[in-house]
Protein backbone atom coordinates (compact mmCIF):
# COMPACT_ATOMS: atom_id res chain seq x y z
CA UNK A 1 0.00 0.00 0.00
CA UNK A 2 1.30 3.13 -1.02
CA UNK A 3 1.16 5.94 1.52
CA UNK A 4 1.29 10.05 0.97
CA UNK A 5 4.74 11.62 1.91
CA UNK A 6 3.74 13.12 5.43
CA UNK A 7 2.21 10.08 5.95
CA UNK A 8 5.70 8.24 5.95
CA UNK A 9 6.97 11.35 8.05
CA UNK A 10 4.55 10.39 10.84
CA UNK A 11 5.73 7.08 11.04
CA UNK A 12 9.31 7.81 10.73
CA UNK A 13 8.87 10.39 13.38
CA UNK A 14 7.64 7.77 15.90
CA UNK A 15 10.90 5.92 15.17
CA UNK A 16 13.11 8.64 15.93
CA UNK A 17 13.98 9.51 12.15
CA UNK A 18 14.47 13.43 12.01
CA UNK A 19 12.20 15.05 9.68
CA UNK A 20 12.13 18.56 9.10
CA UNK A 21 8.74 20.08 10.60
CA UNK A 22 5.69 20.67 8.63
CA UNK A 23 1.82 20.33 8.43
CA UNK A 24 -1.11 19.85 6.29
CA UNK A 25 -2.90 21.68 4.11
CA UNK A 26 -6.56 19.66 3.00
CA UNK A 27 -8.33 23.05 1.77
CA UNK A 28 -7.28 26.94 1.03
CA UNK A 29 -9.13 27.89 4.05
CA UNK A 30 -6.50 26.23 6.67
CA UNK A 31 -3.67 27.97 4.26
CA UNK A 32 -2.97 30.84 6.13
CA UNK A 33 -2.91 29.79 9.85
CA UNK A 34 -0.79 26.52 8.70
CA UNK A 35 1.60 28.41 7.21
CA UNK A 36 2.08 30.72 9.84
CA UNK A 37 2.21 27.75 12.19
CA UNK A 38 5.15 26.12 10.03
CA UNK A 39 6.89 29.70 10.21
CA UNK A 40 6.53 29.76 13.97
CA UNK A 41 8.00 26.67 14.75
CA UNK A 42 11.05 27.08 11.93
CA UNK A 43 11.33 30.53 12.85
CA UNK A 44 12.05 31.56 9.34
CA UNK A 45 10.20 33.12 6.75
CA UNK A 46 10.40 30.88 3.92
CA UNK A 47 8.56 27.23 3.84
CA UNK A 48 8.24 24.55 1.27
CA UNK A 49 4.55 24.19 -0.29
CA UNK A 50 4.99 19.85 -1.51
CA UNK A 51 2.12 18.40 -3.47
CA UNK A 52 1.03 15.28 -2.00
CA UNK A 53 0.08 12.62 -4.06
CA UNK A 54 1.27 8.89 -4.90
CA UNK A 55 3.69 9.66 -7.16
CA UNK A 56 7.50 10.95 -8.13
CA UNK A 57 9.38 13.58 -9.63
CA UNK A 58 7.03 16.52 -8.04
CA UNK A 59 9.12 19.00 -8.27
CA UNK A 60 9.54 18.39 -12.08
CA UNK A 61 5.53 18.82 -12.62
CA UNK A 62 5.69 22.33 -10.53
CA UNK A 63 4.43 20.53 -7.53
CA UNK A 64 7.24 21.72 -5.12
CA UNK A 65 8.02 25.18 -4.25
CA UNK A 66 9.98 26.98 -2.10
CA UNK A 67 8.06 30.22 -0.86
CA UNK A 68 10.07 33.32 0.55
CA UNK A 69 7.21 34.92 3.00
CA UNK A 70 3.46 34.33 3.88
CA UNK A 71 2.01 36.02 0.32
CA UNK A 72 4.05 33.77 -1.95
CA UNK A 73 3.24 30.34 -0.12
CA UNK A 74 -0.99 31.34 0.04
CA UNK A 75 -0.04 31.75 -3.98
CA UNK A 76 1.58 28.58 -4.24
CA UNK A 77 -0.83 26.54 -2.21
CA UNK A 78 -3.94 28.49 -4.27
CA UNK A 79 -1.85 27.31 -7.39
CA UNK A 80 -0.93 23.84 -6.32
CA UNK A 81 -3.97 22.63 -4.30
CA UNK A 82 -6.56 20.87 -6.95
CA UNK A 83 -4.40 21.23 -9.83
CA UNK A 84 -4.02 18.29 -12.05
CA UNK A 85 -0.15 17.49 -11.62
CA UNK A 86 1.33 15.72 -14.54
CA UNK A 87 4.90 14.02 -13.46
CA UNK A 88 7.07 11.47 -15.17
CA UNK A 89 5.46 8.32 -12.38
CA UNK A 90 1.80 10.00 -13.03
CA UNK A 91 1.69 9.32 -17.37
CA UNK A 92 0.18 12.08 -19.33
CA UNK A 93 -3.24 11.92 -17.34
CA UNK A 94 -1.71 13.12 -14.07
CA UNK A 95 -3.12 13.07 -10.42
CA UNK A 96 -5.40 15.72 -9.14
CA UNK A 97 -3.24 17.17 -5.81
CA UNK A 98 -5.91 17.09 -3.09
CA UNK A 99 -3.36 18.07 -0.18
CA UNK A 100 -0.63 19.87 1.00
CA UNK A 101 2.50 19.54 2.69
CA UNK A 102 3.99 23.09 4.50
CA UNK A 103 7.22 22.55 5.75
CA UNK A 104 10.04 24.73 7.10
CA UNK A 105 12.95 25.48 4.97
CA UNK A 106 15.66 23.14 5.70
CA UNK A 107 17.90 24.72 2.94
CA UNK A 108 19.39 27.59 5.15
CA UNK A 109 22.73 29.18 4.88
CA UNK A 110 25.34 28.40 7.17
CA UNK A 111 29.30 27.05 8.12
CA UNK A 112 28.92 24.49 4.95
CA UNK A 113 26.50 24.09 2.29
CA UNK A 114 23.69 21.93 2.63
CA UNK A 115 24.36 18.00 1.26
CA UNK A 116 21.90 15.77 -0.06
CA UNK A 117 22.22 11.77 -0.07
CA UNK A 118 19.97 8.79 -1.08
CA UNK A 119 18.82 6.29 1.65
CA UNK A 120 16.99 3.25 0.73
CA UNK A 121 16.00 0.14 2.71
CA UNK A 122 14.14 -3.03 0.90
CA UNK A 123 13.98 -6.82 0.58
CA UNK A 124 16.73 -8.21 -1.95
CA UNK A 125 14.41 -11.32 -2.69
CA UNK A 126 17.89 -12.90 -4.63
CA UNK A 127 19.90 -12.82 -1.29
CA UNK A 128 16.50 -12.81 1.80
CA UNK A 129 18.41 -10.19 3.17
CA UNK A 130 17.39 -6.37 3.64
CA UNK A 131 19.68 -4.10 1.84
CA UNK A 132 20.16 -0.93 2.85
CA UNK A 133 21.10 1.56 -0.07
CA UNK A 134 22.80 4.70 -0.15
CA UNK A 135 24.71 7.41 -2.49
CA UNK A 136 25.97 10.42 -2.18
CA UNK A 137 24.30 11.42 -5.86
CA UNK A 138 20.72 12.23 -3.35
CA UNK A 139 18.08 14.47 -4.97
CA UNK A 140 18.46 12.05 -8.22
CA UNK A 141 16.41 8.84 -9.33
CA UNK A 142 18.51 5.77 -7.84
CA UNK A 143 17.88 3.97 -11.86
CA UNK A 144 19.62 7.13 -12.83
CA UNK A 145 22.32 6.72 -10.75
CA UNK A 146 22.40 2.82 -11.27
CA UNK A 147 22.77 3.22 -14.80
CA UNK A 148 25.31 6.27 -15.19
CA UNK A 149 27.47 5.89 -11.91
CA UNK A 150 26.63 2.41 -10.26
CA UNK A 151 30.21 2.94 -8.13
CA UNK A 152 28.24 5.61 -6.57
CA UNK A 153 25.66 3.39 -5.00
CA UNK A 154 26.67 1.41 -1.24
CA UNK A 155 24.69 -1.47 -0.26
CA UNK A 156 25.01 -3.20 2.99
CA UNK A 157 23.16 -6.33 3.50
CA UNK A 158 21.83 -7.25 6.67
CA UNK A 159 21.78 -10.67 8.11
CA UNK A 160 18.14 -11.07 9.40
CA UNK A 161 18.76 -13.52 11.84
CA UNK A 162 20.56 -10.50 14.14
CA UNK A 163 19.19 -7.31 12.34
CA UNK A 164 21.47 -4.07 11.77
CA UNK A 165 24.97 -4.70 13.50
CA UNK A 166 27.00 -1.06 15.10
CA UNK A 167 29.14 -1.32 12.05
CA UNK A 168 26.59 -1.73 9.15
CA UNK A 169 25.17 1.42 10.36
CA UNK A 170 29.07 2.87 10.66
CA UNK A 171 29.93 1.74 7.86
CA UNK A 172 27.43 3.27 5.49
CA UNK A 173 27.68 6.60 7.01
CA UNK A 174 31.46 6.53 6.56
CA UNK A 175 31.01 5.68 2.87
CA UNK A 176 28.67 8.85 2.15
CA UNK A 177 31.89 10.53 3.81
CA UNK A 178 29.71 12.04 7.19
CA UNK A 179 32.51 13.00 9.71
CA UNK A 180 32.24 14.58 13.39
CA UNK A 181 28.34 15.58 14.72
CA UNK A 182 26.88 14.62 10.83
CA UNK A 183 28.48 11.09 11.19
CA UNK A 184 26.69 10.20 14.16
CA UNK A 185 23.24 12.18 13.30
CA UNK A 186 23.89 9.96 9.97
CA UNK A 187 24.54 6.63 12.13
CA UNK A 188 21.62 7.11 14.39
CA UNK A 189 19.16 8.11 11.23
CA UNK A 190 19.97 5.06 9.59
CA UNK A 191 19.01 2.81 12.69
CA UNK A 192 16.38 4.94 13.11
CA UNK A 193 14.80 4.25 9.63
CA UNK A 194 15.53 0.60 9.92
CA UNK A 195 13.38 0.19 12.88
CA UNK A 196 10.86 2.12 11.10
CA UNK A 197 11.21 -0.05 8.34
CA UNK A 198 10.73 -3.21 9.97
CA UNK A 199 8.40 -2.36 12.80
CA UNK A 200 5.71 -1.10 10.07
CA UNK A 201 6.15 -4.28 8.00
CA UNK A 202 7.74 -1.78 4.92
CA UNK A 203 8.11 -2.91 1.61
CA UNK A 204 10.45 -0.24 0.73
CA UNK A 205 11.43 2.94 2.61
CA UNK A 206 13.36 5.26 0.64
CA UNK A 207 14.23 8.94 1.45
CA UNK A 208 15.44 10.84 -1.47
CA UNK A 209 17.34 13.22 -0.30
CA UNK A 210 18.49 12.34 2.62
CA UNK A 211 19.96 15.78 3.78
CA UNK A 212 22.63 16.91 5.45
CA UNK A 213 22.00 20.42 6.40
CA UNK A 214 24.48 23.64 6.32
CA UNK A 215 24.88 23.05 10.60
CA UNK A 216 25.30 18.85 10.24
CA UNK A 217 22.04 17.76 10.95
CA UNK A 218 20.83 14.53 9.06
CA UNK A 219 16.93 15.01 7.83
CA UNK A 220 14.57 13.05 5.79
CA UNK A 221 13.87 15.82 3.43
CA UNK A 222 11.38 13.67 1.52
CA UNK A 223 10.29 10.16 1.77
CA UNK A 224 8.41 7.46 0.10
CA UNK A 225 7.34 4.42 2.34
CA UNK A 226 5.63 1.28 0.88
CA UNK A 227 3.72 -0.68 3.48
CA UNK A 228 3.15 -4.93 2.76
CA UNK A 229 -0.72 -5.29 2.18
CA UNK A 230 -0.40 -8.49 3.54
CA UNK A 231 0.88 -7.26 6.94
CA UNK A 232 -2.17 -4.45 7.34
CA UNK A 233 -4.13 -6.96 9.76
CA UNK A 234 -1.11 -6.02 12.15
CA UNK A 235 -1.06 -2.24 11.88
CA UNK A 236 -4.89 -0.63 11.97
CA UNK A 237 -3.30 2.58 12.56
CA UNK A 238 -1.38 2.14 9.12
CA UNK A 239 -4.47 1.17 7.38
CA UNK A 240 -6.16 3.68 8.04
CA UNK A 241 -3.78 6.22 5.97
CA UNK A 242 -5.07 4.37 2.40
CA UNK A 243 -6.23 7.00 0.44
CA UNK A 244 -8.66 5.37 -1.98
CA UNK A 245 -8.81 8.71 -3.90
CA UNK A 246 -4.76 8.09 -5.62
CA UNK A 247 -5.92 4.46 -6.48
CA UNK A 248 -7.17 3.87 -9.88
CA UNK A 249 -10.91 3.12 -8.89
CA UNK A 250 -11.22 0.02 -10.84
CA UNK A 251 -8.58 -1.67 -8.40
CA UNK A 252 -10.72 0.08 -5.49
CA UNK A 253 -13.97 -1.61 -6.47
CA UNK A 254 -11.93 -5.03 -7.16
CA UNK A 255 -10.27 -4.96 -3.96
CA UNK A 256 -13.46 -4.58 -2.09
CA UNK A 257 -14.74 -7.76 -3.89
CA UNK A 258 -11.55 -9.72 -2.76
CA UNK A 259 -10.13 -9.51 -6.28
CA UNK A 260 -6.81 -9.12 -7.65
CA UNK A 261 -6.80 -6.92 -10.77
CA UNK A 262 -4.82 -4.41 -12.49
CA UNK A 263 -5.90 -2.36 -15.32
CA UNK A 264 -4.24 -2.61 -18.76
CA UNK A 265 -4.34 -0.73 -21.85
CA UNK A 266 -5.52 -3.36 -24.04
CA UNK A 267 -8.64 -4.67 -25.58
CA UNK A 268 -9.29 -8.29 -24.45
CA UNK A 269 -10.44 -8.34 -21.04
CA UNK A 270 -9.34 -11.60 -18.81
CA UNK A 271 -10.75 -12.84 -15.89
CA UNK A 272 -8.76 -16.19 -14.51
CA UNK A 273 -8.33 -18.02 -11.13
CA UNK A 274 -4.51 -18.05 -10.37
CA UNK A 275 -1.80 -15.71 -10.39
CA UNK A 276 0.12 -17.63 -12.87
CA UNK A 277 -2.16 -18.74 -15.19
CA UNK A 278 -3.38 -14.86 -15.44
CA UNK A 279 0.01 -14.94 -16.48
CA UNK A 280 -0.36 -17.50 -19.40
CA UNK A 281 -3.40 -16.02 -20.57
CA UNK A 282 -2.54 -12.47 -21.02
CA UNK A 283 0.71 -14.05 -23.36
CA UNK A 284 -1.94 -16.44 -25.43
CA UNK A 285 -4.06 -13.00 -25.51
CA UNK A 286 -1.21 -11.28 -27.06
CA UNK A 287 -0.11 -13.86 -29.55
CA UNK A 288 -3.69 -14.24 -30.61
CA UNK A 289 -3.00 -10.62 -31.74
CA UNK A 290 -5.02 -8.76 -29.17
CA UNK A 291 -3.80 -7.22 -25.92
CA UNK A 292 -5.01 -7.56 -22.29
CA UNK A 293 -7.14 -4.41 -20.74
CA UNK A 294 -6.35 -6.32 -17.30
CA UNK A 295 -4.79 -8.70 -15.22
CA UNK A 296 -7.90 -10.08 -12.94
CA UNK A 297 -7.41 -13.13 -10.20
CA UNK A 298 -10.34 -14.73 -8.74
CA UNK A 299 -8.64 -16.82 -6.62
CA UNK A 300 -9.25 -20.43 -6.17
CA UNK A 301 -12.94 -20.04 -4.67
CA UNK A 302 -14.29 -18.57 -7.76
CA UNK A 303 -18.14 -18.11 -6.81
CA UNK A 304 -20.47 -16.93 -9.08
CA UNK A 305 -20.79 -13.40 -6.59
CA UNK A 306 -16.91 -13.09 -7.47
CA UNK A 307 -17.81 -13.57 -11.37
CA UNK A 308 -20.27 -11.29 -11.78
CA UNK A 309 -18.15 -8.84 -9.66
CA UNK A 310 -15.29 -9.68 -12.03
CA UNK A 311 -17.85 -8.99 -15.20
CA UNK A 312 -18.90 -5.51 -14.01
CA UNK A 313 -15.20 -4.63 -13.26
CA UNK A 314 -14.03 -5.45 -16.77
CA UNK A 315 -17.01 -3.99 -18.52
CA UNK A 316 -16.51 -1.00 -17.27
CA UNK A 317 -13.51 -0.59 -19.40
CA UNK A 318 -14.81 1.00 -22.44
CA UNK A 319 -11.55 -0.44 -24.69
CA UNK A 320 -12.86 -4.20 -23.74
CA UNK A 321 -13.79 -6.12 -26.95
CA UNK A 322 -13.88 -9.54 -26.03
CA UNK A 323 -13.86 -11.31 -22.45
CA UNK A 324 -11.80 -14.58 -21.77
CA UNK A 325 -12.26 -16.50 -18.79
CA UNK A 326 -9.43 -19.10 -18.41
CA UNK A 327 -10.31 -21.47 -15.25
CA UNK A 328 -8.08 -24.70 -14.56
CA UNK A 329 -10.31 -27.11 -12.12
CA UNK A 330 -8.38 -27.56 -9.44
CA UNK A 331 -9.46 -26.72 -6.27
CA UNK A 332 -12.54 -25.20 -8.06
CA UNK A 333 -14.71 -27.59 -10.08
CA UNK A 334 -15.30 -26.41 -13.80
CA UNK A 335 -18.87 -26.93 -13.70
CA UNK A 336 -18.95 -24.66 -10.84
CA UNK A 337 -17.73 -22.29 -12.31
CA UNK A 338 -19.65 -22.57 -15.30
CA UNK A 339 -22.43 -22.05 -13.53
CA UNK A 340 -21.41 -18.81 -12.15
CA UNK A 341 -20.43 -17.48 -15.53
CA UNK A 342 -24.39 -18.22 -16.57
CA UNK A 343 -26.11 -16.76 -13.45
CA UNK A 344 -23.83 -13.62 -13.52
CA UNK A 345 -24.48 -13.18 -17.09
CA UNK A 346 -28.43 -13.59 -16.47
CA UNK A 347 -28.05 -10.92 -13.52
CA UNK A 348 -25.81 -8.33 -15.60
CA UNK A 349 -28.15 -8.39 -18.97
CA UNK A 350 -27.13 -8.19 -22.12
CA UNK A 351 -23.12 -8.08 -22.47
CA UNK A 352 -22.37 -6.30 -25.42
CA UNK A 353 -19.23 -7.97 -25.85
CA UNK A 354 -18.16 -11.65 -26.88
CA UNK A 355 -17.26 -14.05 -24.06
CA UNK A 356 -14.71 -17.07 -24.29
CA UNK A 357 -15.01 -19.43 -21.64
CA UNK A 358 -11.82 -21.93 -21.57
CA UNK A 359 -11.94 -24.58 -18.86
CA UNK A 360 -9.73 -27.24 -17.69
CA UNK A 361 -8.99 -29.74 -15.08
CA UNK A 362 -11.77 -30.93 -12.87
CA UNK A 363 -15.72 -31.72 -14.42
CA UNK A 364 -13.95 -29.45 -17.52
CA UNK A 365 -16.46 -31.20 -20.02
CA UNK A 366 -19.39 -30.69 -17.65
CA UNK A 367 -18.90 -27.23 -17.34
CA UNK A 368 -18.24 -26.73 -21.40
CA UNK A 369 -21.87 -28.91 -21.71
CA UNK A 370 -23.60 -25.67 -18.69
CA UNK A 371 -21.93 -23.06 -21.13
CA UNK A 372 -23.36 -24.49 -24.33
CA UNK A 373 -26.67 -25.72 -23.75
CA UNK A 374 -27.15 -22.21 -21.43
CA UNK A 375 -28.46 -20.32 -24.85
CA UNK A 376 -26.53 -17.29 -24.31
CA UNK A 377 -23.62 -15.65 -26.31
CA UNK A 378 -21.13 -17.39 -24.46
CA UNK A 379 -18.36 -19.84 -26.25
CA UNK A 380 -16.55 -22.51 -24.47
CA UNK A 381 -13.19 -23.58 -25.16
CA UNK A 382 -11.21 -26.65 -23.64
CA UNK A 383 -7.67 -26.42 -24.77
CA UNK A 384 -6.04 -23.00 -24.38
CA UNK A 385 -5.25 -22.84 -28.09
CA UNK A 386 -8.42 -23.16 -29.11
CA UNK A 387 -9.55 -20.75 -26.60
CA UNK A 388 -6.95 -17.88 -27.98
CA UNK A 389 -8.24 -18.51 -32.06
CA UNK A 390 -11.57 -18.32 -31.17
CA UNK A 391 -10.30 -14.74 -28.86
CA UNK A 392 -8.67 -14.60 -32.54
CA UNK A 393 -12.07 -14.58 -34.55
CA UNK A 394 -14.35 -12.45 -32.70
CA UNK A 395 -11.19 -9.52 -32.73
CA UNK A 396 -11.01 -10.34 -36.43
Amino acid sequence: MNIHEYQGKSILRKYGVATPAGHVIENLSQAKDIIKKVQSESGSEKVVVKAQIHAGGRGKGGGVKLADNLEQALEYADNILGMQLVTPQTGDEGKKVHKLLVEENVYYPGEEEPKEFYMGILLDRNTSKIVIMASTEGGMDIEEVAEKTPEKIVKEWIDPRVGLQAFQARKVAFALGLKGKSLKEGVKFIYALYKAYTDSDATMVEINPMLKTSDSRILAADCKIDLDDNALYRHADLAEMRDVTEEDPFEVEAKESDLNYVKLDGNVGCMVNGAGLAMATMDIIKLSGGEPANFLDVGGGANPKTVEAGFRIILKDPNVKAILINIFGGIVRCDRVAKGVVEAYKNIGDIPVPIIVRLQGTNAEEGAKIIDESGLKVTSAIVLKDAADKVKEVMA
